[in-house]
């Protein structure tokens, strides 16, 4: 019961857009509510606090690789090739 439970607060809301706070106190929540003991609820709060923060982490990355790869479709250089550019002119500069 407790891992359809889960997969139904996952699915139906936002995870990755919860606070900490907020999946805290949903969890406490659904606890008080579907009258779990106290072992399950803790269980369901770390699981869910869990899931939370891997939920996050994953869609930071794909975020990141999103904009990666949009600045390389449109030919928009990278913090590093700026930095190489940079290096070669002040070598450049320094010859003459």
């Amino acid at each position: 019961m407790l891992d359809l439970l889960k997969k139904t607060i996952l699915t139906g809301i936002g995870i990755a857009s919860m606070t900490k706070d907020k999946v805290e106190e949903l969890a406490k929540k659904i606890v008080k509510e579907t009258k779990l003991s106290e072992e399950e609820g803790k269980k369901l709060v770390d699981d869910l606090l869990k899931e939370s923060d891997e939920a996050r982490k994953n869609l930071e990355k794909q975020v990141k690789q999103f904009v990666k790869d949009s600045m390389k479709k449109f030919d928009i250089p990278s913090r590093n090739d700026l930095k190489k550019l940079e290096d070669r002119i002040k070598k450049l500069e320094k010859r003459n």
